[in-house]
């Protein structure tokens, strides 16, 4: 055999084995897909993302949330689209009763455990309520703060008109226990059933004074002046937060709670005025 004619028979032997480790390469890489099929379960090739919401959740939800929760829902939607959140704000006992009376609502978000307890007892939460903000009561003036108001014992001078919200709202409560704490007996012109009414008293100088949450007065933007007061300190309100039973959109609803606890949630409240829990 020629020189040229062996060097042509070693290249065709090269080459044959290179066509070898291809196939089997082939066979390998076939074998693997073969044995990981597309379940759709998290760690799997083919996994999927989380079920898409839709449809409407409806919140309800204490008054001095109105603006916060305002944003959250547009935020919400805004991440979820098809979706929509429908609020119900209202004093927190008005809503509470609501809820028990078999109103459908999909989330409660209540302004004291007391009012939240109610909803609890009746067996409509689904699961245990959890803090997510605090609040702290704060005395609202007409701006500039005409009538002197630095204590709550001013809001007894003579002809000074002031509103509280009724004793069984949850802002009434803890004004009551304030008052009580600092020794002042005290007649309103007006008892409100949540704590926007009061507040639009004195924005519409039908009163001199309110007492309010911190965030009622920061959301007013100006239209009214706070006025700190020591006792405030021992009045601060858990607000908690649950799934309902009865709701309609039990992942959307979960979905929005989850929103309103996280980083971003807290960021919104924050700004607001409200407390760490």
């Amino acid at each position: 055999m020629t020189r040229s004619a062996r060097r042509t028979r070693r290249l065709l032997r090269l080459a044959g084995a290179g066509a070898a480790a291809v196939l089997a390469l082939t066979a390998c890489s076939s074998s693997s897909d073969s044995s990981a099929p597309d379940t759709g379960k998290p760690g799997s090739s083919g996994a999927s993302a989380s079920p898409k919401l839709s449809g409407t959740v409806t919140v309800f939800a204490a008054a001095s949330l109105k603006e916060s929760f305002t944003t959250l829902g547009k935020e919400f939607e805004h991440r979820h689209p098809g979706t929509k959140v429908s609020f119900n704000f209202s004093g927190s006992d008005t809503l509470a009763a609501s809820i028990t009376g078999g109103a459908p609502a999909d989330v409660f978000a209540a302004a004291s455990p007391r009012t939240m307890k109610t909803v609890t007892d009746a067996g409509d939460a689904s699961g245990a309520p959890v803090t997510f903000v605090r609040n702290q009561l704060e005395i609202a003036t007409r701006p500039g703060n005409p009538a002197k108001v630095s204590s709550l014992k001013d809001l007894t001078k003579s002809g000074l008109k002031v509103v509280l919200c009724d004793k069984t709202v949850p802002c009434g409560a803890a004004a009551r226990k304030a008052l009580d704490a600092a020794g002042i007996e005290l007649t309103p012109v007006s008892y409100e059933q949540d704590v926007k009414s009061a507040l639009n008293k004195v924005e519409l100088d039908e009163a001199d004074a309110a007492i309010v949450y911190k965030t009622d007065v920061k959301a007013a933007k100006g239209k009214v002046r706070g006025v700190e007061f020591p006792e405030s300190a021992g009045t601060v309100n858990d607000y908690p937060i649950a799934a309902l039973k009865n709701g309609r959109n039990t992942e959307a609803a979960q979905a929005f709670i989850a929103l309103v606890r996280s980083a971003d949630g807290r960021k919104v409240l924050g700004e607001a005025g409200f407390l760490k829990p």
